[in-house]
């Protein structure tokens, strides 16, 4: 980044554009010749010596002399800036629901898709912190442990698919897998962030055991439920008909994704629409933010001896070509 140390001599430049004027007019109305003849005709086949076009180097070298000499007396200088950050990372965990009621598209496109973008965004966010992602339906694992590589944790989330296991919610195992992969942590704040649209009714661990588990090694839990209320749009694919969609009763276990974070010293959130599910992911960043501290140093190197030197050279040429090759006679 280059900044001026004088910047009021910038202001020198407006007479760049007089000195133009002044040599385009001597080229238009310069005197008449000092010899008249009656008939040019002799002169047209003599060959040129191309001296003609050095006046106009000439006039070029003195031009950029005083814009070069301007410029250095403005004093140049490049800034550079160093900044030293520290930062208490936070470890986090997001812990997703991929039954195949995730499908229903209350939230749009649906609700799946719906969690994985905004979780992305939530990535973009961090600064710092290591983020792993864990899956559940009928049973639980680890799609990415807590990692820094944010590309790579996004384009695990992107691959994510429903499907790929039994179907049901293992809320329970969902937490409990979340606080294996963080119960070694030596990270100052730990924290989970669990999304589910349904009841827990799979897995080995119920959610509130496994919310003891997550206090035991001081992991905080926001719960967030996703789902409009009543029914939901559900597609359902008929190889004779094509999609159509059924709506579905919204079951949703509040009193527990609420108990689970209230244990924990979390939050629970209610997500009925793509808008605030954006909006919840928005409130828990703000919340779970690492304090980042930033040290700058700023250096300047000047820069102004090479533009007088530069200016020194171009006038140089021009002085040369002034008085030892377009050298004229002065009359008497």
């Amino acid at each position: 980044m280059i900044e001026f140390g004088d910047p009021i001599w910038l202001w020198a430049y407006l007479i760049i554009p007089f000195i133009v004027v002044i040599y385009v007019y001597r080229f238009l109305y310069k005197k008449k010749p000092a010899l008249l003849f009656s008939d040019t005709e002799a002169f047209k086949n003599l060959q040129g010596n191309g001296k003609q076009y050095l006046h106009w180097l000439e006039q070029l070298f003195f031009i950029l002399g005083i814009a070069c000499l301007i410029y250095g007396l403005a004093r140049p200088q490049e800034q550079l800036t160093t900044v030293e950050r520290n930062a208490e990372g936070i470890d986090i965990v997001l812990t997703l629901d991929i039954s195949s009621s995730m499908k229903a598209e209350d939230l749009k496109p649906n609700r799946f898709e719906a969690a994985r973008e905004v979780a992305k965004e939530f990535i973009d966010q961090r600064i710092s912190d290591r983020i792993g992602l864990v899956s559940f339906a009928m049973q639980s694992f680890t799609v990415c442990p807590p990692t820094l590589d944010y590309r790579l944790l996004k384009e695990l989330v992107d691959e994510v698919e429903m499907g790929v296991i039994q179907d049901g919610t293992a809320i329970g195992m969902g937490i409990a897998t979340s606080v294996n992969r963080l119960k070694d942590s030596e990270a100052k704040s730990k924290v989970i962030i669990l999304l589910t649209d349904g009841q827990n009714n799979a897995g080995e661990i119920d959610p509130v055991t496994a919310a003891d588990l997550a206090i035991a090694y001081d992991i905080k839990i926001y719960t967030i439920g996703a789902g409009s209320r009543g029914t939901a749009p559900y597609p359902v694919d008929d190889p004779i008909f094509g999609r159509r969609y059924r709506n579905i009763q919204v079951d949703l276990d509040e009193e527990m994704l609420l108990r689970v974070a209230e244990l924990t010293g979390g939050k629970y959130y209610r997500a009925t629409d793509s808008q605030e599910l954006l909006r919840i992911y928005q409130e828990i960043d703000t919340l779970e933010r690492t304090k980042v501290e930033e040290i700058i140093y700023t250096d300047f190197t000047d820069l102004y001896p090479i533009y007088i030197a530069l200016s020194l050279l171009f006038m140089t040429g021009y002085f040369l070509l002034k008085q030892f090759v377009l050298r004229s006679i002065v009359e008497v």
